[in-house]
This record gives structure tokens, C-alpha cells and sequence, in this order.
């Protein structure tokens, strides 16, 4: 059992995401690609008497500590009792990603929680028997857990691996705006945009090329609407140097671009920040499966 741990939540980005309908629940059936960057919030989980939760970074302010409205927590609590042991950690997080932001800040924090107190506790759990407890807490933090890029579908609970062929850079870019995922989906008026390749399996695409050929995000236009800026932010992003596909993650406000390095991402990244100080930004790299 370790003393301290310290994990990152990296951010989770919908390479496509395709509204296809929706349940009797009302809850959206959704197909989607995740892939996940390197960088992102830092969770750092020491052995204690007691469960505690601090939060530090440049997002901490629009976040709450309080066991009824965090992730993180509410993930502690769901694996004691799954594990039967006392939820016991002193927990800082480094919020360095934006909130409701479209890339996950809030699943991957709760994932990368439940993979540390699994080490810190001593628990020896496999990803796959953390799913369900994930899977509680919230549609993408089972995906979260893997931090690999998935094929997701149904309401989130359905994950194939996927394997991408190519190597990229990114830039994410948020226009400082929160967007509410529940907002976004009850502005979406046209479900059933499916895919056009068969998903699932270890298919591996071709290039950026066949992405943006073959697929989208149904919640752009919603976003839009709700926030204008968004439009803006795609709008840059596809004018960029090298720049191979611009697009809205999640129910946004966060878009990305994806170039050919990481190099070529940090560049635009330069570029983009002179004429827009006001964004958020990050330039990182989407992990592979063979660069894991």
C-alpha cells in the first residue's frame, strides 16, 4: 500500500460524437470516438485518518469540495463500499483543465480517482471491475478509466478499443464560457445521424482525412446557439498553419484542432494566443495505444 500517489486526469476529447436517437428514459444514444491527451487536472491521493478534498489550480474557483456536488469524492465513497474499506485519503486536486467544458474534466477526475485510491488502498482491482462503480458516477467515466482511445455507443456504457493509425498533435481551445451538457442536448432537435463506417473491433483509421470525411459532431450547431463563440473558436482554429481537422468536443465549449505533431500544435498554439489572449488553450498530444 502506497503513502502518496499522484495520477492525472487527462482530457478527454469526442473525435466525433453522432447523436442517434433517443431512449424511452430520455436519456440520448450517442456513438462517438474518445481519444485522450497527455496532459491535464493532477490528483495527488496520501494516506490519512480521514477523507479530504482540496482543490488547487486556475479552474479551482469553479469548483465545490463539498461530498454532495464532487466527482472526486463521490467516487471514494462508491469504491469504499465497493471494497468494503474506509474511505481514508487526503485528496488534492490541480484543476488546470475548464469546467463544463465538453472534454471531461469532471469523468476523468472521477476515473483517475478510483485508479489511485485503487493503488493507495492497496485494492488490486482490474480496470474492468472498476467500470461499474464508474459507471455510477457518470456516462463517460468508465471510458475516463481506460484513458485509451474507445469506440462509445448506447448511453456510454457500451466500449470497443479503437486504434488509430496515426500519430497527432492537438490544440484545445475554450472561449471561456461554462456550456450545460443538459442545455446543449434539449436544444438538439435531429437525432439519428449515424456513423457510416461500422464501428467496434480494432478497424484502424486511415487518416485525419477519413475522420472528417466520414463523421461529425451532432451537438455543434445546439452549442452554437447557446454560445456564439464557439463558432469563433472553429472558425480560428480551421485557419491555422497545418491544421488537419477543427472541431467541437463534446457539448463544448472546448474545440480542437489536430495537426501532424505536437510541435505543429505548440506553434498554432503561439500563433492563436497573440490574436486571441482571452481563450484558453493547451497543445499536448492524443495518446495511442502504441505510445502508451
Amino acid at each position: 500500500m502506497a503513502d502518496s500517489i499522484t495520477v492525472i486526469a487527462p482530457a478527454k476529447v469526442n473525435l466525433f460524437l453522432h447523436v442517434t436517437g433517443r431512449r424511452d428514459d430520455g436519456y440520448h444514444l450517442l456513438e462517438s470516438l474518445f481519444a485522450f491527451t497527455r496532459r491535464g487536472d493532477e490528483i495527488t491521493l496520501k494516506a490519512a485518518p480521514e477523507l479530504s478534498l482540496t482543490i488547487e489550480g486556475e479552474f479551482a474557483g469553479t469548483l465545490s469540495a463539498d461530498v454532495d456536488d464532487n466527482l472526486i469524492l463521490k467516487a471514494a465513497h462508491a469504491l469504499a463500499v465497493a471494497a468494503g474499506v474506509e474511505a481514508r485519503a487526503a485528496i488534492t486536486l490541480r484543476k488546470n483543465l475548464p469546467v463544463a467544458a465538453g472534454i471531461g474534466g469532471g469523468s476523468a477526475d472521477a476515473a483517475a480517482a478510483l485508479r489511485g485510491l485503487n493503488s493507495l488502498w492497496g485494492l488490486k482491482l482490474s480496470l474492468a471491475d472498476l467500470e461499474p462503480i464508474a459507471y455510477q458516477l457518470g456516462a463517460d467515466v468508465p471510458a475516463c478509466l481506460y484513458e485509451t482511445p474507445l469506440f462509445v455507443e448506447g448511453v456510454g456504457e457500451k466500449l470497443s478499443p479503437a486504434t488509430l493509425s496515426w500519430r497527432t498533435g492537438i490544440l484545445l481551445v475554450n472561449p471561456g464560457v461554462m456550456l450545460s451538457t443538459p442545455a446543449v442536448f434539449r436544444a438538439f432537435k435531429d437525432a439519428g445521424s449515424h456513423f457510416d463506417m461500422p464501428l467496434g473491433g480494432e478497424r484502424p483509421w486511415a487518416d485525419v482525412a477519413t475522420l472528417a470525411r466520414h463523421s461529425h459532431n451532432s451537438l455543434e450547431a445546439p452549442a452554437i446557439s447557446a454560445c456564439p463563440l464557439v463558432a469563433d473558436v472553429l472558425k480560428a482554429l480551421a485557419g491555422l498553419k497545418g491544421v488537419q481537422l477543427a472541431r467541437m468536443s463534446g457539448s463544448g465549449a472546448t474545440c480542437f484542432a489536430l495537426f501532424e505533431d505536437k510541435t505543429t500544435a505548440e506553434a498554432a498554439a503561439v500563433s492563436l494566443k497573440n490574436a486571441h489572449p482571452e481563450w484558453w488553450m493547451m497543445a499536448d498530444e492524443l495518446v495511442t495505444p502504441s505510445s502508451l
